[in-house]
């Protein structure tokens, strides 16, 4: 069983957010690979309708990426979008904080203690403690 708290929650798409992950993670030496996309694989199931939207028009996102750095062992990092709006979690299982420090290491990426001036996916920010 994994604990997913999102540690961020932005004003904006998905689609943009995770280009946006994707850059200041690999920019920071992170290995960073793409391992579950919702709206792909929903295409393998045209009749299916969204729980939130009760339609097939769905703009829900879950986007699961698998973040390397020179130690063998990743972390899960989920990007839910819905509606305009997108959360960043770290989906770790409950009893294993072996990867504390890489955990920490991505989100200080993501959420800088002391950030420069924002770009504008970083300016719609809401910093949100994992506890």
């Amino acid at each position: 069983m994994s604990a997913l708290l999102p540690f961020l929650a932005l004003d904006q798409t998905s689609e943009k957010v995770q280009a946006w992950v994707n850059e200041k993670l690999t920019g920071a030496g992170f290995r960073v690979v793409p391992t579950f996309d919702l709206q792909v694989a929903r295409t393998a199931h045209p009749d299916c309708s969204c729980p939130h939207h009760g339609t097939d028009e769905c703009n829900c996102q879950m986007i699961v990426l698998l973040v390397y750095d020179k130690q063998d062992d990743p972390v899960t990092l989920v990007i839910h979008g819905q509606d305009g709006k997108t959360w960043l979690s770290l989906a770790t299982p409950v009893r294993t904080r072996s990867r504390q420090s890489l955990e920490s290491s991505v989100r200080n990426v993501l959420v800088p203690r002391h950030p420069l001036p924002p770009s504008s996916i970083e300016a719609t920010y809401e910093s949100r403690s994992a506890g």
